[in-house]
């Protein structure tokens, strides 16, 4: 069965750090690009950050660059989230997901497998 957990959410005041973790199992975790993705309140899913299986290229949003790091340890089938400077408008239910292409983008329809999320909560 094909899992992907996050964990790490929370509520955080503005201009602190949050580690994300999305755990994988059930399918080869070490071929597969892993995304962020995020969903807030009136808002559409924005991919946040994708990590390649291939050679570990990274890739941002505007809108956390700089700010945001993504890294994977396949030795533990995890990808990690660290998020700093952390600003109200990153409030949102943040999802990792998984894609079989690995083509490490940020477009929703690239990825295969979801996790169910975790809360973030940013507060001013």
């Amino acid at each position: 069965e094909v899992q992907l957990v996050e964990s790490g959410g929370g509520l955080v005041q503005a201009g602190g750090s949050l580690r994300l973790s999305c755990a994988a199992s059930g399918f080869a975790f070490d071929d597969y690009a892993i995304g962020w993705f995020r969903l807030a309140p009136g808002k559409e899913r924005e991919g946040v950050s994708s990590i390649s299986a291939s050679d570990g290229t990274s890739i941002y949003a505007d809108s956390v660059k700089g700010r945001f790091t993504i890294s994977r340890d396949n030795a533990k089938n995890t990808v990690y989230l660290q998020m700093n400077s952390l600003k109200p408008e990153d409030t949102a239910l943040y999802y990792c997901a998984a894609d079989h292409y690995d083509l490490g983008g940020l477009e929703s329809y690239e990825y295969d497998y979801w996790g169910q999320g975790t809360q973030v909560t940013v507060s001013s």
